[in-house]
């Protein structure tokens, strides 16, 4: 089976408390990630500060000797707050993501009136390590029938 990327951070940052708050105070946050055979898909919360915005997640594979930026879309059925709008994005990771030794570390870039603010995780960037899913438990075959007695004439 392919690997997993398991994430080195919460998975859910905006279930933790005070997530709106952090939103507010840093214009921008990651919502939540789940890796798919796809690749990494997202959210970001932004705070509303424009009507004209650009949210990218920027992302490596080789601890930044090389990188790549994907746009994240505007979803328009988002919180209802008024105060935040989510985008949603997928980083197609492949097969340089296939390695069960592979790191994937990633910052989100929110672009507003001018300005451009920065969610990397207090520092740390988001990061995520390949890890090899356990191959399903294997026996001996089960037939469901084993108990049964069949009789020959």
């Amino acid at each position: 089976p392919p690997p997993l990327l398991e994430p080195l951070f919460p998975p859910q940052p905006g279930a933790s408390p005070g997530f709106a708050e952090r939103v507010r105070q840093h214009k921008v946050r990651l919502e939540w990630v789940r890796a798919e055979p796809a690749g990494l898909r997202g959210a970001v919360r932004v705070l509303n500060l424009a009507y004209e915005k650009a949210v990218s997640v920027r992302y490596t594979l080789n601890r930044w000797a090389s990188c790549a930026e994907v746009p994240a879309a505007y979803q328009p059925a988002g919180p209802a707050d008024g105060l935040t709008d989510r985008f949603a994005f997928l980083l197609p990771l492949g097969a340089a993501a296939a390695a069960a030794e592979a790191t994937l570390e990633f910052a989100v870039r929110y672009r507003v009136a001018g300005a451009e603010y920065w969610d990397n995780n207090e520092g740390a960037n988001y990061r995520l390590r390949g890890r090899q899913r356990s191959p399903p438990a294997t026996g001996p075959p089960q037939d469901p029938d084993s108990t049964a007695w069949i009789h020959f004439i």
